[in-house]
């Protein structure tokens, strides 16, 4: 068995356009909060029409995609999973760590719609929406392929340390000065983006060794177009203190 390393290229077939900005409070598996919802775009210089031709009748699909921010870090054989309270290393392999040997990840998402639109140009964009996002604004995807149940949901199978999905941790309530901003909105805006908060700080986005402890520490993150301040009032509640609108550049 020949075991000397070899090189492969791989170039972007697309990228991913998400509610997260920036990587902290991105959810850690897909699916955990429902109300994130983005798309796929694929590069205009490929026949993108014809490639997801019968792609919508499955109703999910593995998106491949690259930890971009985190290449030039490196990696480690050996890591600290948040599940393990970030205490505890095991080996890279045995984790879906985002600092890998080759920083590929992979998410199943459930597709809502495939869309091909004909621009004047006559260039052909398409967009393959999805929900329960996990994935950093702007990420490239590398490769789509569909979830086959049969195949991929099998029953009987072991996951290690991570056996159950995590549940929710922490209750989430807004401060009058949140409220007042989400008043703002239009009510279909407002209501989405006040269950994505909910549903993204019920998880606790905080490092794991932070969790379950008392924290006076005040907390950010951007989701689409605003910037929100949060701090854990108590061991289980959360409060969103402030919801800024970005300023466009």
């Amino acid at each position: 068995m020949n075991t000397s390393s070899s090189r492969f290229s791989i170039s972007s077939i697309g990228a991913v356009s998400s509610p997260y900005k920036e990587k902290f409070a991105i959810p850690r598996q897909p699916g955990l909060v429902t109300a994130a919802k983005g798309y796929i775009e694929l590069v205009s210089d490929i026949d993108s029409k014809s490639m997801v031709e019968g792609l919508a009748g499955y109703s999910h699909i593995w998106v491949l995609f690259m930890f971009h921010q985190n290449l030039a870090h490196g990696w480690k054989a050996k890591v600290k999973p948040p599940r393990l309270g970030g205490n505890k290393k095991v080996g890279v392999l045995a984790t879906r760590s985002t600092f890998r040997p080759n920083g590929i990840g992979m998410s199943v998402l459930p597709v809502e719609k495939v869309e091909s639109i004909t621009l004047k140009n006559n260039q052909v964009q398409t967009r393959i929406y999805v929900s329960g996002l996990d994935l950093l604004d702007g990420t490239p995807v590398v490769d789509i392929k569909p979830y086959i149940p049969y195949s991929d949901s099998l029953q009987g199978a072991q996951a290690g340390f991570a056996e159950q999905a995590p549940e929710a941790k922490l209750s989430v309530n807004f401060s009058a000065e949140a409220q007042a901003i989400l008043q703002t909105q239009q009510q279909s805006e407002s209501q989405e983006l006040a269950v994505l908060i909910e549903q993204v700080l019920a998880q606790d986005p905080r490092p794991a060794y932070r969790q379950n402890k008392p924290d006076d520490n005040t907390y950010g993150m951007r989701l689409y177009n605003y910037n929100i301040t949060w701090q854990c009032s108590s061991l289980t509640q959360v409060q969103v203190l402030n919801i800024t609108p970005v300023t466009a550049v």
